[in-house]
């Protein structure tokens, strides 16, 4: 038991020394609050009441401006913040007591854009400073998606290869966990141009892993981050790359949206090529584990018996080569006729399936009479003709496009799959563009140039003789594309009833 003498060091009741009080609040970093029992305040600073040691004076004053810099920081007024400096250089410097976060910390993530850029252009100011997680100023903005912020810390410097303590993880995983899609897309524009790309290689940052072996598309798909998975996949991340300790050991991405239950994550990896045969550590496959989390509607579209998605062709090299204009008029072509799949297979497991919402374009479509037959697909009689083969100047709308470059799943074993081919004058397709149309609105009827749309309706001329012709019967609607794509690996099966999960 511990001695009730004073003079032993230990006593079962509180100390009442006045000498071991000060050495108590000196040991328990509060030496304010000692200070304020003896002290008052004048002019914004602390003064003593009486000849006390100058020490005492000096550090009461510099605990206040620390305090009222902080806040300052964290609330942008930069004018307190630039007196401060002014009056005591040495601020700069300074940092919270626990966390140890630096001015240039606070102010980036609270998005105190003007603070950040007048820190920068101080010389003595460390770009990548670490907190106590050993986390830059340049993470906690991507965590909490300053993207002015994350603009700014990347023209000036910062790496954005840098790993933190708590999970081993960058920058890019934080943006990718919480969902800061533009501050993802503003990390892989700098990474592709930065000295990474030359020392690490620019696929290899995508595919970064952090301590538990997630990349930040394992991320993005477990925290149900549909735009920043698109983004990863398009910039080169591996669809069924597998975790380490991250969930359950060898969870592909796909694993981790089933858990998740986010169907716009799961379209979007199926749509890139994931496999819903892929098994974890414990042999489960995503099907499994979205049926395990009560997920209905996704272990409808990941059960193995129903239709298999249409998947980007990414392998290809006149793909990747495609302009904004052409990639995102695909890319919808793709959406729509998937999601033509999702609705069929919802539909037979007993799913209510809401109608799509008209986008604005849909209303400029309801507009347009009569397209000339010259503009038609002359391939489904159906679209209006989107996409354009360079060279040989051959055009078709974008549906049909991706029934030639989509035929079969790509082979994950090869690198490269064989180039289609024009289906008119049958040469090898080496680059495509987007063409425009002439339509009549009514009732003024003005031509205008329009980009053609996916979803734009064919003309009544087209429509009486796809009707009247048993040649072109079957091709003049979204959910026979199905039956164009033959019996490959990736066709698109629409047109019969799936079973329940």
């Amino acid at each position: 038991m511990p001695s009730n003498n004073p003079d032993s060091g230990y006593t079962n009741g509180p100390r009442t020394d006045p000498h071991h009080s000060f050495h108590h609040l000196l040991k328990q970093n509060a030496i304010h609050h000692f200070l304020i029992s003896t002290t008052t305040i004048t002019g914004g600073c602390f003064r003593p009441t009486s000849a006390g040691p100058i020490m005492g004076q000096t550090l009461s004053c510099t605990i206040h401006d620390e305090h009222e810099l902080f806040t300052a920081v964290q609330f942008g007024d930069l004018q307190t913040v630039k007196t401060l400096m002014e009056k005591n250089p040495k601020l700069i410097k300074q940092a919270t007591v626990y966390d140890r976060h630096s001015i240039l910390h606070i102010a980036a993530a609270n998005g105190q854009i003007e603070i950040v850029s007048m820190l920068l252009e101080n010389r003595s100011i460390n770009f990548d400073s670490l907190n106590r997680h050993k986390q830059t100023p340049l993470m906690l903005a991507a965590m909490h998606g300053k993207i002015s912020c994350v603009k700014k810390l990347i023209e000036a410097g910062a790496n954005v290869l840098m790993f933190d303590s708590l999970n081993g993880r960058t920058c890019l995983h934080y943006a990718a966990y919480y969902g800061h899609s533009d501050c993802v897309q503003t990390i892989l524009s700098s990474a592709r141009t930065s000295h990474v790309s030359v020392s690490w290689g620019y696929s290899r940052f995508v595919n970064i892993r952090d301590g538990k072996g997630a990349t930040p598309l394992h991320l993005a798909a477990r925290q149900r981050r549909p735009q920043c998975v698109h983004m990863l996949l398009d910039n080169g991340a591996l669809v069924c790359a597998s975790t380490g300790g991250y969930g359950i050991h060898g969870s592909t991405p796909l694993h981790l949206a089933a858990r998740g239950g986010s169907i716009d994550c799961i379209r979007e990896l199926l749509a890139w090529g994931a496999d819903r045969l892929n098994r974890d550590a414990s042999g489960r496959i995503p099907y499994q584990l979205a049926l395990k989390h009560k997920h209905r509607a996704c272990a409808a579209l990941l059960n193995p018996s129903s239709a298999e998605p249409l998947v980007w062709p990414s392998p290809l090299k006149f793909i990747s080569e495609l302009n904004q204009d052409a990639k995102a008029l695909l890319e919808q072509a793709l959406m729509d006729v998937n999601r033509e799949r999702e609705r069929h297979i919802l539909e037979g497991s007993g799913f209510l399936v809401s109608s799509p919402t008209h986008s604005d374009a849909d209303g400029i479509d309801d507009n347009i009479s009569e397209a000339s037959d010259s503009q038609l697909c002359c391939i489904c009689f159906d679209q209006l003709c989107a996409i354009e083969v360079q060279d040989c100047g051959h055009q078709m709308c974008a549906q049909c496009t991706l029934a030639l470059c989509c035929h079969n799943k790509p082979d994950p074993t090869t690198a490269t799959q064989p180039a289609p081919i024009c289906p008119f004058c049958r040469s090898d397709i080496a680059q495509l563009t987007v063409i425009k149309v002439k339509v009549k609105i009514n009732p003024a009827d003005q031509e205008l140039d329009l980009y053609s749309s996916p979803k734009q309706r064919r003309s009544r001329k087209s429509q009486n003789l796809s009707e009247g012709s048993s040649s072109f019967r079957g091709l003049s609607a979204v959910p026979s594309f199905g039956r164009l794509m033959g019996r490959g690996s990736g066709r698109v099966s629409i047109d019969h009833n799936c079973e329940k999960p």
